[in-house]
This record gives structure tokens, sequence and C-alpha cells, in this order.
């Protein structure tokens, strides 16, 4: 019997396990030496013929004991590829280690995990760790969705899950809370639990994140003397006691890791740093106030607080940035963590599509290790969705897709997912030396530096970093050239091999399209065609239906009547133009000008829709100038005020409104007619809205009219329509490019505002963008000229196979014929590689003592389930240019190349393929670094 887990078989220094990886043990010592001594029983039993197979059988098994799924898969990938143990034999094997596995998972969850930090790192059970974060927010997916969605961060070598807790979708009135649906938090803390990795719960509980009102119930703002963000009494009471509440929910559910449960870190408040100055000393009471409410909750773990320059000692502050390589805790006894990590940006109705290279994303994760960061955190690692009125701004898009290594449908963003995922491993890789020992910065010439991190055992990492935007560079350390892009990190997990540089990315690149379906009736016509769809439609009335909510002369504001109840509230009014009027007969129009605090307004005279205006994402307030017919009598005027969003953040937002301010029309014979000092008459909502007409037991509210061909471009209507699901289990979205603006349902769920509302064409978009230099939203924009949003995503779970019942409204007029659902389908794929691309395989940190990191270089290609490689469009090893769908043969190119790739990869779900002297005349064009590039069809 081992006297010391350091004797035990499995764990001396020099093995992975413990040496590499950095393991903590969270049994008790003799159950860890019984362990050992069981495993060397079976595996002596199982032997036979085996050689050294069965350390596998105990590595797998100890991996699982441990809750490290990467490593225990490794582990069985190596032994079912190499193992020539019989059948039987593994079976026998694998059923007990699947047993193990099992009541392991069962056991660690139930041990309570003590974690605490010094300067370096959080420290987990005594043992500091290096983490990688991902946000994906519970409220912006569906249930349905969140296991798939956790499996993929964690495949993508994250640790830790974080989200935001919305107040507003959780306190819905005072102290009337819901968790259902996408909202069941408990649900979806357990569901990161089950996967084995870690949770940052950030309460808040103001949140900011593009989300309405920035997650404070509006209900709130109207609590009288509530100021926002504060030293207010009513605001601090219910913050006080909404976080409570959420504290004592996850203790009473075990989900503190001090209870055994995941969540390693709390938050309080969020960014309020740069907001504080604004308040006063009030601020900084609040600020102060907020961090003691905060830890007086005993949760057992420590808690944050973001963009806080002044955070108390208990508390940690953190950074959130496009780059946190140069941040620095106000405390030395804080580590230096990044909550977050922008890895692209959202979206606005009327905006460009903004994206953020992998490159650079890789490059300032790797900055913010080597200079000393212990936790990063991708905000977002899927963005998901604005279902509902969810999204704030205002002007937030439906989509909040985020350009994240995870996208708004589920589907893991390659390159940017696959690339992380290498530099997450090979970050991990000097996980020990990087927390355990000091860096000494090296300069390599005016733009470039080393940081080494040795240890006394002779353990070794480097990170080398050229910070010239613009030039490629070679440098020289530890007597051996490296070659640098140009913005760009190579990571030396032994301070002498590059397994990884932040610039050169080898994964592949997904090909995705959005295939069409037409709707299809659930009772379909005889030859099945669309025009056999039965609509139904309801029109709304323009301006006051049922009675009036109140009647002001002058107007009210937008926000502060309806209470963000509904997106619409009716100004309506009417006037008199006398015969004599010249614009009756000389046939000029006279001019109405609307102005508003925001957000957009359709104007309707005589129930005629006349005009639309609307803010934008920079300045809400707008001008709405537009001629309009009038008749001599009475006129109508009833102008249909909407927000798109309410504000999420800033000073005092909690103030800010919206609606009209001044109405005018110009062009009669005694001047400008000024409408805004008369009485106007107001109706909050819509009339379906309030009949519900889009829920199942409010859809026999209104008397519908059934129709095969609906009205095209006719403002103010309801569409209904019972469809199929669309075949296929490729996630949805429904197509709106025919559309105006309006809202949409499936089964009663929302889906959301749509808007395919144009950016201009006059914005700067680029065809291809640099990686190199500082990112900022706007760098790499795509779309100019075209729709910020086309389609909307409807999650598979909300389908059923026939019966759904799908309602639009829509408000100025579109054709809902056009209107398809689409599958979102991977299609195809590319990748390019260069021959002096970093690799390594997992196999060699298996040799005891010494690592080898230098392998062939290795292209690794994979169509998605149930699809294999048809077609290889194009394969050239040489010197290929373009970028994925449009490659070229350069003038070095191995004529051999299709044939090669064909061979390896057709026919084939997945396949790799090897750069090898075997494979391909790499004498070709001496001197020149050649490439493989590759593109093919999934079918």
């Amino acid at each position: 019997m081992p006297k010391t887990w350091r004797d035990c078989p499995l764990c001396q220094p020099n093995r992975p396990c413990c040496h590499q990886r950095g393991f903590s043990f969270p049994f008790p010592f003799p159950f860890i030496l019984s362990t050992c001594l069981y495993i060397d029983t079976i595996s002596a039993k199982y032997r036979t013929h085996q050689n050294s197979h069965h350390q596998e059988y105990s590595y797998i098994f100890f991996g699982t004991l441990l809750s490290d799924r990467a490593f225990t898969e490794q582990k069985m990938a190596k032994l079912c590829s190499t193992n020539p143990t019989p059948v039987k034999t593994r079976l026998i094997l694998c059923t007990i280690l699947s047993t193990v596995s099992i009541l392991a998972t069962l056991v660690s969850s139930a041990v309570a995990n003590n974690v605490s930090y010094d300067r370096r790192s959080l420290i987990i059970n005594g043992q500091r760790k290096l983490l990688i974060s991902a946000s994906i927010h519970y409220p912006r997916s569906v249930p349905a969705m969140w296991p798939g969605l956790v499996q993929t961060a964690k495949e993508g070598g994250v640790d830790v899950i974080e989200t935001y807790v919305f107040w507003n979708g959780h306190e819905l009135s005072p102290d009337n809370y819901y968790f259902g649906g996408r909202y069941d938090l408990v649900k979806y803390v357990k569901i990161v639990q089950q996967a084995g990795m870690y949770m940052i719960l950030r309460i808040g509980p103001f949140v900011a994140a593009e989300w309405n009102f920035g997650g404070v119930p509006v209900w709130l703002h109207y609590v009288p003397g509530t100021v926002f963000r504060t030293d207010n009494e009513p605001f601090k009471h219910y913050m006080q006691k909404f976080v409570a509440f959420i504290v004592d929910l996850m203790k009473q559910e075990k989900l503190f890791s001090s209870q055994g449960g995941p969540i390693i870190l709390a938050q309080v408040e969020n960014e309020y740093g740069d907001m504080e100055r604004n308040y006063g000393d009030g601020g900084k009471r609040y600020a102060l106030w907020a961090a003691n409410m905060a830890v007086s909750l005993n949760t057992g773990v420590p808690w944050i607080m973001c963009q806080q320059y002044d955070a108390p000692d208990r508390v940690i502050n953190t950074c959130n940035s496009f780059y946190c390589d140069q941040f620095t805790p106000n405390s030395p006894n804080k580590p230096k963590m990044w909550t977050e990590n922008w890895p692209g940006w959202f979206k606005t109705f009327g905006g460009r599509d903004p994206h953020r290279p992998p490159e650079d994303v890789a490059y300032a994760v790797a900055r913010f290790f080597q200079k000393g960061g212990s936790l990063q955190n991708y905000y977002m690692y899927h963005g998901g969705t604005n279902f509902g009125r969810t999204s704030g701004g205002p002007f937030i898009t439906t989509s909040y897709d985020y350009d994240a290594p995870i996208d708004e449908y589920g589907l893991p963003r390659l390159p940017k997912w696959a690339h992380l995922k290498d530099l997450h491993r090979a970050i991990k890789l000097c996980e020990h030396a990087l927390l355990n020992s000091e860096p000494n910065l090296l300069s390599l010439g005016p733009l470039q530096e080393v940081d080494v991190y040795a240890e006394p055992s002779g353990a070794c990492a480097a990170f080398i970093a050229n910070m010239d935007d613009k030039n490629d560079k070679i440098v020289q350390f530890r007597n051996m050239s490296y070659h640098l892009p140009a913005w760009s990190v190579s990571i030396l997990p032994d301070c002498k091999n590059v397994v990884f540089n932040t610039a050169k990315v080898g994964s592949q690149t997904s090909k995705v399209e959005m295939v069409q379906e037409n709707l299809q009736p659930s009772s379909p016509s005889v030859d099945g065609d669309i025009k056999g769809l039965q609509w139904e439609i309801f029109v709304e009335k323009a301006g006051i239906w049922g009675e009036a909510d109140l009647v002001r002369n002058g107007f009210v504001d937008h926000i502060n009547t309806t209470k963000d109840t509904s997106d619409y509230l009716w100004y309506t009014t009417s006037f008199h133009v006398g015969e004599d009027e010249e614009f009756l007969r000389d046939g000029n129009q006279p001019i109405l000008i609307v102005e508003s605090k925001g957000h957009a307004v359709h104007a309707f005279v005589n129930q005629k829709l006349q005009a639309t205006a609307s803010g934008n994402d920079s300045v809400s307030t707008f001008k709405l100038q537009s001629p309009i017919s009038l008749k001599a009598g009475n006129n109508e005027i009833a102008l249909l005020s909407m927000t798109v969003g309410l504000q999420n953040g800033g000073p005092f937002y909690d103030s800010v409104g919206a609606g009209l301010t001044s109405v005018q029309i110009s062009g009669f014979n005694n001047g400008p007619k000024d409408l805004s000092i008369v009485n106007w008459t107001y109706r909050i909502g819509l009339e379906g809205e309030h009949l519900g007409i889009y829920k199942a037991d409010g859809l026999s509210s209104v008397k519908w009219i059934s129709t095969s061909e609906p009205p095209k471009e006719q403002p103010l209507t309801w569409y209904k329509a019972i469809v199929n699901a669309p075949p296929g289990d490729e996630p949805i979205g429904i197509d709106m490019i025919h559309m105006g603006k309006g809202l949409a349902w499936l089964n009663g769920e929302e889906i959301g505002r749509y808007w395919p509302r144009k950016s201009s064409k006059h914005d700067e978009c680029v065809q291809q963008c640099d990686y190199r230099g500082k990112f900022s939203p706007n760098k790499c924009s795509t779309g100019c000229g075209e729709p910020s949003q086309r389609w909307y995503h409807i999650p598979r779970s909300w389908f059923k196979p026939s019966g759904n019942i799908l309602v639009v409204f829509e408000e100025k007029g579109g054709d809902p014929t056009e209107i398809r659902f689409s599958r979102r389908k991977t299609t195809g794929f590319c990748a390019i590689v260069s021959e002096d691309h970093p690799t390594f395989k997992p196999e060699s940190l298996d040799q005891d003592g010494t690592q080898d990191y230098k392998n062939n270089v290795i292209v690794q290609l994979k169509c998605p389930i149930n699809t294999r490689v048809s077609t290889v469009k194009f394969a050239s090893f040489g010197t290929p240019s373009g970028t994925c769908g449009s490659y070229t043969t350069g003038d070095c190119h191995d004529p051999r190349s299709n044939s090669v790739v064909e061979k390896v990869c057709l026919n084939k779900n997945k396949c790799t393929v090897e750069l090898t002297e075997e494979s391909f005349n790499k004498g070709l064009c001496p001197g020149t670094i050649k490439k493989l590039a590759v593109d093919a069809i999934c079918n």
C-alpha cells in the first residue's frame, strides 16, 4: 500500500495526471489509496497480452474520479485505437469504469469545495486554478438547448459557465416571482453542475447586457422616490431583497461551491465604476453599500465587481474590455480577472454586422495570460436570442448572436470556436508554470517581448509576443529563432517548442447556409403547394379602439404611460380644415412635422398610413417631415408611437423617456397649425395584444377572416396560419425579409420583434478583415446596405410535428406569402494550413519526463453528423490564395493535391490530412513555405 498519494503509480510527479494537469483531489486520502490499489488489482487481472494498456484503464478511471472529461476522453480514444485487449475483457472493464464514473460524479457533487484567492488566482481546495469561462445567458436560449450549449462550451476547452441573473424576468411585480421556462435558473445551474463545470453567477441585479431596462423591473421606477443605482433607500431595499432571494434560492439547492455546488464566484452590481462619479457622494456610498451587502450574505465564495475601481478589500475588482492584459487589480492581494472579453459585438436595427477576427480574440486572450491573468470570460460565448420584447438599447436586434464562438442557433462558429479551443489547450499546458512562478520579462525588439515562467523544478513556459501591428518579425530566444506574424503571440509550454500561434488559424471554416422551406399547411392542398396555405387575418383600427386610457392637453411620456406593458401607444386628435385652404385646390400637400424623443412612429391620417420615421442606436430622437393628404372638414390624425427596447444603461438611464414632443402641420393659409397644445386621446397597446390573440386561449377573441390570398402591404394587420414543422433536425429561422416591422409568435411563444431595416450603403464595410491592430466594433463590419436582421430564430423545441400556430402582427405592410422557414445547415467546409503551422498531438503528454511537440502538420476536417464529404471542390498544396469559396492555385501547385485529399476524405464524415513527404511533393518551390487549401461539400 502506498504511504502517500505521491507513491501511487498513477501520480508520480512526472505524470501528466498530477504534474501537467494540476489535479486537486476532492476525496479523503484513504479513498485515493484504495483506488490506486483497486486499479492495480483490476489491471493485473486483465493484463494478459495488453503490455502497458492496463495503465490506460487506470488513467480513465482516475480521470472520471477527478471529473476531468477531456483527460478521460483522450485516454479512452488512445485505448480504443491501439488496445488489442479481447472485446469481452474490454466490455467488463468499461462496465466497471462506467459504474465508478457515475458513483464518482455523485460523490464529487456532494463534496464541498473551499474557494479562496491570492494575488495570483482563485484557489479551489487549496490549489490555484487557471480558468477559461464562457457567458451563456439562460433566457437567451431555451431549456432544450442548454445541455448542448454547455457541452459544446466544455468541448471547446471551457471550465466555467457565466451568466447574469435577469431581475425583470424573475420578479414580474413586487414579490411575484417566476422561475419557469427560459427563466428556470436552478435547472440551468444544475445542468452546468452535471457537466462537471464551474459557474460564475453575476447577480447584479443591474446587468446592462443590451437587455430591456438593464434587467431592472420597470415597476421599480414607479415606486415613489426611487432613483436607480445610487444611495437611494427604495432602490437599495428592493435590490437587497432580490439579491438575498437569489442567494437563498441557490443555498436551498446547495449550488454554491461551499455546499458542493458549481458556483465559485458571485457578482454584485455591474460596470458601476464609470457611472459612479455621475452620482457624486451618493454613488460612492452606494458602491460600498452594495459590496458590503453582498459579502454579508455569506455565500462561502468570493464576490466580484467588474469595472469597479474602488472595490473594497473583500471584493475582487475585474476588467471588461476588448483587451485586459494591462489591467491591474486595485489591491496586490487580488488576482487578475477578466469578466468580459468581447469576441464580437451586438447588432442594432439599421446597423451593420460587426465581426471580430478569431486571430485578434486569441491574441487578446494569450496576452492576458502572458501578463499574469488567471481567469478569462468570453462575453458572449453564445449570445443567443432576445426573444419577445427583452432586447434593450434601444434598437438592439432580436438576434444577440454577438459573433460568438457558438452562434445564435447553437452551432459552433468555425474557425473561431476551434481556434480558441486550440488556444485553451495550449494555455492549459502552461497552467502550473503560470500559476506557480514569477514572470521574467525580456525584450526581443522594439515591439517584441517574451514573458518566461520558470519553476525551480525546471518546468518552464514562455509567451513570445509581437505587438507590431504591421510587420512579421523573427526573434531570437534561448539560442533559437522564432518567426512571429504581426500582432501575434506564440505559446511555448516547454520554453522551446511553439504549440500555438494566435495568428495561425489551422481549423476549418464551416460553410453555413439558410436553406429555405415553404410554409407547409397542416392540411395541404392536393398539389401541396404553398398556395394551399390558408391564412386568417384581423385588422386593427388606426387610433383609439375601445375606451380611451386618458385624455390630456399636450403630450405624455410614452414610457411613463405604458410602463412598458406594450411597445405601442396611440396619440390621437382631430382638427378642422376649412374649404378655403389653398392646398385643397392647388395640389400642394401640407407637411406633417412630428418630433419625438424616440423611438419610432407611424403616422395615420384619416385611417391611412401616411409616413413612418424612427431614431437609431446613436440618437433615439428624430423628426418626421412628410406631405400628407387632408380633406375639407374634420380630419383625424393617429400617431402610433413605438419603443424598440428600453434604455439599458448610462447615468440616470431610468429617467430617459420616449414619445412625441411636438406635432405641427405646415401649409395652411394662416401659417403652421400647432397641434402640440391641443387635447390628445391616448390608448395603450393594440387590441390584439389586449385580447391575447397570439395565444391559444385568446385566438377566438376576435373574428378572423379566412383567405388563401392574404392582403399585402396592409398596415396594422394580424396574420395567422397553421403550419407543419420544417423537415430535419437543423435549427430554424423564420425569413421576414419581405415584411415591414412588427412582432411574431409560434404556438404562443414570443419569437420577438422583426424589422428588416437596412443599414446605410454609405457606411464603411470590409470584404476581408485585417486582424492586425486594436479592434473596435466598427473595424470589421459587413452588411452595408443590407437588412440588419433577416432571419429570426425559432427553437426546434417550440415546434409540434403539425398544427403549429404562427401569428404575425405587421405594423406598416408586407407580403406574408413570402414568409419562409429556413433551416440553418452546414453544407461544407474550407481549410488552409501552412506547413510551418504549430501542431502537437495529445499523446505527446504521455511520455515520462519529457514531451515532444514536434509532429507533422495535419488538417482535420469534419462534416456535420449524418453527412459525409461528397465532393472535394478544390485542393492545392503549394501557394494557393483566396478565401473560403474562392481559392485559386498559385504558381506553386502539387497536381496530386486533389487526389490525395479525395483518397483520405471522400465519403467520410471526418478525416485527417497529413502534410507529409509521402502525401505531397514538399520539394516543390524550394525556400517557399507551402500551404494546403481544401474546399469540400458535405452531403
